[in-house]
């Protein structure tokens, strides 16, 4: 390295002098040719002084001391630059000497040099060997694994062979197979169009019989008409002749008249009411039924840890007067008479309460309970006759007012008994206000999911409120029914701080996140659990906000570490 360095410097300052050489031959031209320039113009002025144009005499004068100054300045030059040509010439002698003294040493490097080179030819030969040597050896395994590809190639052709002739084989015994079950189809084909054709004669005969029966029932109809229109010629001869006859007594002929028409419309009325009351009754006898049996399988289904409280202890009387009222009241659908609340409310205990043999004692008492909801308890329009010839007074608007009110609250508390929401819940000095359960975890979250994995969380649900509560899986947000599923088997009555469980399963289709709500019905109003999925998503954080170098000193060099962290669950690339 430091003969490299020698030698450099000395090309350096041997180009050095070779430039300042150059220079001073440059300089040493143009200060003759200045020299010349000089000796023309004073011949000029020489000239032109004895022809007597002074103005051409100064202009030339000013030109011959520029020219002198422009001389003066390279001859300056001149001195300057040989005496930098002797510097650097004493210079690279000084170096050229420093070299002398490493001729030993070059000598030395160039023989190193040469055995370097002699080395690495061997080495060269000897990698070549090994190059062909392995050439040869991947020759020879290219033949032996063409050989090998060769024998499998065969193999799979004769195994070809057997396969081809075992699909012959199989063929021709499905060929035969199928030819069977061909047959077997057309036959029963064959069967079903006879059956078809059969079914299409009866109901050609059954359309036939259709036609004349609506031929027939248009006859009737037109009899009926017929009969109508005479009835109605009838009543108007009738009232005709009732109207003589008033008139002959001189009596009121519209009032008479009109008294008439509201007894018998309050005829017809009676009828249909008495038609639809027996139709009621069979329908609150039939429900009555089905409630016992639906009882008695929940009994057999209940499991024998939870035992049948006795007869005789009391229970919530919120949920039996809710109870009695759902089997008492007159409903749009259904009527029961009172008799039926009235044997209901003195019970003292549900019919969840009371054990199995106790309803079901004896079929004798069965028979009574139906009877007994046929006839009233009490006796109302349909056990009297009404007069009508007695026009009700008009009441006091007030009263009326006060009525109407009454009624409506009364329908309020009915449609909150009958649906089992009661809006409050309160004990001594206290009052329940806000969700009546609580769910652990708070909220659903399924988070960092993958598409077409299966995923479950079990959720618990505990009462919060102050008294015995309800609970009923309503259902889920429309748009999470494709990927969300719910069990959830009711529990019946919590009392205050009982706890039940849900699972609920989620299976991913799409890679997006989604959010809803798992809706749920208590006694004391609607409440629901939220839920959420959350794809997987990168979440790139830096453990420092700044970075602070602190005081330095110039020159002075200081590092800092940083990390990235990434806390989501997808990678991502950075720069």
């Amino acid at each position: 390295r430091n003969l490299q360095l020698l030698d450099d410097m000395v090309r350096e300052k041997e180009l050095a002098v070779q430039n300042t050489s150059d220079m001073l031959s440059a300089c040493r031209l143009r200060s003759k040719m200045l020299a010349k320039q000089l000796d023309h113009v004073d011949m000029e002025i020489e000239r032109e002084k004895e022809a007597g144009n002074v103005a051409a005499v100064s202009r030339l004068k000013a030109f011959s001391t520029r020219l002198f100054t422009e001389l003066e300045r390279e001859k300056e030059q001149e001195l300057r630059l040989a005496l930098t040509q002797k510097q650097n010439l004493v210079e690279l002698w000084q170096i050229e000497t420093e070299q002398g003294k490493y001729n030993i040493l070059r000598e030395q490097l160039q023989k190193h040099e040469e055995e370097l080179q002699m080395q690495y030819q061997e080495e060269r030969k000897v990698r070549i060997w090994k190059e062909k040597i392995t050439a040869l050896q991947a020759e020879g395994a290219r033949r032996t694994r063409e050989k090998r590809e060769e024998e499998a190639r065969r193999e799979c052709e004769e195994r070809n062979k057997k396969l081809l002739e075992d699909a012959k084989r199989n063929h021709e015994k499905a060929v035969c197979f199928l030819r069977q079950s061909m047959a077997r189809i057309h036959e029963k084909n064959a069967k079903e169009e006879v059956k078809a054709q059969e079914h299409m004669e009866r109901r050609i005969q059954a359309v036939l019989s259709l036609k004349t029966s609506i031929t027939s029932n248009r006859q009737r109809l037109q009899t009926l008409q017929i009969l109508n229109k005479a009835k109605a010629l009838e009543a108007k001869k009738e009232e005709m002749k009732m109207r003589e006859a008033i008139q002959a007594r001189g009596g009121n002929v519209i009032r008479e008249i009109f008294l008439h028409k509201q007894r018998q419309e309050n005829e017809k009325k009676k009828e249909a009411f008495r038609e639809l009351q027996k139709s009621r009754k069979m329908e609150i006898v039939s429900r009555i039924l089905q409630e016992r049996a639906s009882i008695h399988k929940q009994r057999k289904s209940q499991s024998p840890t939870k035992a049948i409280k006795p007869r005789g202890k009391l229970v919530d009387p919120l949920l039996q007067i809710s109870r009695i009222f759902k089997t008492c009241v007159l409903s749009p659908k259904s009527w029961r008479s009172p008799s039926a609340c009235s044997l209901a409310a003195p019970q003292g205990e549900s019919s969840e309460n009371r054990p199995q043999d106790a309803l079901w004692e004896s079929g004798d008492e069965d028979t009574e309970r139906d009877k007994s909801l046929l006839v009233p308890e009490f006796p109302g329009l349909w056990s009297r006759e009404y007069e009508l010839h007695k026009v009700p007074k008009a009441e006091d608007p007030t009263r009326l007012a006060i009525r109407t009110m009454r009624k409506q609250m009364a329908e309020k508390e009915m449609e909150a008994l009958q649906t089992g929401i009661l809006h409050k819940q309160t004990v001594p000095g206290q009052e329940h206000k806000g969700c009546a359960f609580h769910s652990k975890p708070s909220c659903i979250h399924f988070k960092d999911f993958e598409v077409g994995q299966t995923y479950k969380k079990k959720i618990v649900l505990t009462n919060a409120s102050y008294s015995v509560n309800y609970c009923r899986l309503v259902g889920i947000s429309e748009w999470l029914k494709d990927f969300i599923s719910v069990h959830f088997d009711p529990p019946g009555k919590m009392s205050s701080g009982m706890s039940c469980e849900f699972l609920v399963t989620f299976k991913p289709m799409i890679n997006e996140g989604l959010e809803g709500a798992v809706m749920f019905m208590a006694q004391t109003g609607p409440f629901s659990v939220p839920l959420k999925c959350s794809v997987k998503t990168c979440i790139l954080a830096l453990d420092k906000e700044l970075i602070d170098f602190g005081s330095l000193e110039v020159g002075e060099t200081i590092s800092r570490t940083i990390s990235l962290t990434n806390r989501g669950a997808l990678g991502t690339r950075f720069k």
